[in-house]
Parts: structure tokens; sequence; C-alpha cells
């Protein structure tokens, strides 16, 4: 995972343009938002979301793992942690049995890339590089744990706008070709005569070193830059910021409340109203009135019927609203 710097050119035959498509990532959502997260900087679109999560990874000691060593808050960072995936919408399950699975000698030199930037490598990461098959597995369960105190809480509302952003790129390119497509991506790139110039970026990249096709990212997490995984035979991966992510974190009016109470009850509306941010269940009992047993069984119900769903933080359990839940509320707004 690279941020660009000087120029490259990539260029297209038929069959590499016929092998270009989209994907939506769960582990470059894990690698731009830990980077995020392990910068410091207080991002105005993310402060939200920075807000909330910062402290549970803090006790969970994530900022002083295997990731804090992996993705440091700028510069390179490892690629065989963002595996090809093979298809548009992998779950996080896939793509660890994939990053697992990675080849030794892969792991090993994208270790010695990062050592050479770093100045040498940790106790944890010496281990990984000499027993990649051994170790990998313990990055992965750093990474199911970064997921579920950070990520998967808020999963319905950062996939919507990643499915949002390829919805609308998948359009351009019906309606206007691939060339179209890649001239509005980014400021850093553009097309021309079969072949996709990258401005600023640090290393050489060709299409004899690059794999064929193209794999684009969107990530809800990711700075300005754009971010690439050359891994052949892999195809190249283009991670960019999705479009809407300015929007992801603004309040959302729930209303129709009347109409949606006759069907799930008033107290079940409430909570799911109250969850517009992920929160437990002594939350939600102190701001809504109802019993702490009250908000308990009726979290129940309403996880049994999919609107909401519970993640581990530690001792405690936070619970978000699903898909179901953010569709049913938008539509009585609508009605």
């Amino acid at each position: 995972m690279a941020e660009s710097a000087q120029s490259a050119q990539l260029t297209f035959s038929a069959d590499d343009v016929a092998r270009v498509r989209f994907a939506v990532s769960p582990l470059w959502q894990v690698g731009t938002s830990f980077r995020l997260l392990a910068s410091g900087v207080s991002d105005p679109v993310h402060r939200r979301w920075l807000e909330q999560v910062r402290p549970r990874v803090a006790a969970a000691g994530l900022d002083r793992g295997r990731l804090a060593e992996l993705i440091p808050p700028s510069g390179y960072a490892p690629d065989f942690l963002n595996p090809a995936p093979a298809g548009p919408a992998p779950t996080l399950a896939e793509e660890l049995a994939a990053l697992t699975a990675g080849p030794a000698d892969r792991v090993r030199a994208d270790l010695d890339h990062l050592g050479w930037h770093r100045g040498g490598l940790g106790p944890g990461l010496r281990s990984l590089h000499a027993d990649p098959a051994g170790r990998l597995a313990r990055v992965a369960e750093e990474i199911e744990t970064y997921w579920e105190l950070a990520l998967a809480p808020y999963w319905a509302r950062i996939r919507a706008v990643l499915d949002a952003d390829v919805f609308h790129r998948a359009r351009q390119v019906a309606r206007h070709g691939a060339g179209h497509l890649f001239n509005e991506l980014h400021p850093q790139l553009s097309w021309d005569e079969n072949a996709l110039r990258l401005v600023r970026r640090q290393r050489k990249l060709t299409r004899e070193t690059a794999g064929a096709g193209l794999l684009l990212i969107p990530s809800a997490f990711k700075g300005p830059g754009l971010s690439t995984r050359v891994a052949p035979p892999d195809p190249p991966q283009l991670a960019y910021r999705a479009r809407g992510v300015g929007a992801l974190w603004e309040r959302r009016a729930v209303g129709g409340t009347e109409a949606t109470a006759a069907v799930l009850g008033r107290s079940r509306t409430l909570l799911l109203g109250e969850l517009e941010n992920p929160a437990t269940t002594s939350d939600l009992a102190r701001r809504t009135g109802i019993s702490p047993a009250g908000v308990s069984q009726h979290l129940k119900a309403l996880r049994e019927a999919g609107f909401v769903t519970a993640h581990r933080a530690g001792r405690e359990v936070l619970y978000a609203r699903t898909a179901v839940a953010e569709a049913v509320l938008a539509a009585a707004v609508d009605g």
C-alpha cells in the first residue's frame, strides 16, 4: 500500500480493459482507517468516528500491536495486507483467508521493503518474517478484533457509500466508456491512447511488472491521494477516496415515527432512532428512560428481526443499526 509521488504509465490492451473491475474490499477499509487513526489527525470528515473509535482501539492495545507496526501513519505499508479481492464484494473472512494463505516469499519481500523504509523491523515483525505461515494467523486475529471494534458497528453506513460510488462509476463506463471513467476518477489520473497515467507515483509501473487488468477499490477512509498495490500475477489495485464520504457521518433525520411505531412498537422505534451511533444497553437505557432489562429485551427482538447487530468491545457490547433498519427509517422519512 503506497502513496503516489512522480509519474508512471500503465498501458492497456483490449484484454486489460475487459478485465477492469471494481471491488468493495473490507481489508482496504481496515488499512486506510487504521492509518487515519494512527496518524493522530483530527480529520473533520471522520471526527465523530475517530472520537468514538480511538478509545476502544487504545483500550484493546491495538495501537501497540502488529497492526501498528505494519501500518505506519504515512508511507509504505506491506502489499500482502491487501490480497486481490476474488469478487466484487468479498467478506472479511474471505479476504483474511487469502491473506493467511499468502506466499511466504512475498510476505518476506514486503517486510524487507518496510524495514528499508523504517530503518529495521521490531521484534514482532521479525518473528513474522521468520515464520510467515505460522504468524499470519495472529495478524488476521488482530485485524478481526480491530474490525469488530472500529468498522463492523458502522459497516451498514460505510458499505452504502462504497456501493453508491461503484454504481456511479459503473454508470459512467456504460454511458461514456472507460476513458471517461479514468479521467474523472481522480486528479492524479489521466487516460490517453490506451494508457493510464498516474502522476506523482514513486515506483515504476509497467504492464510487464503489474499483471493484467486493473482493480479499482473505493475507500471511505482514504486521504486525498491514490494508493496502489502491484503484486503480479494479481491485477494491479488502485484505491481512491469514494464519492459521498463527506456526508458519511452526518446525522440523519428519523421521521415517520408514528407509522414505524405502528409496526415495530414505540419503544423499538425509539431505540432504532437512538442508534444513530452504535451504543451499549446502558447508554440506550439512560437516553430513553427504558429500563436496562427492557432495552435488552427489545434489542434481542430487533436483532432477531435483522434490524440491529451486536459487536463485542472489551467488556461491553455495542449495538448498531443494520442496512435493513436504515432502509426502513429512510422510507419512513421519504413517506
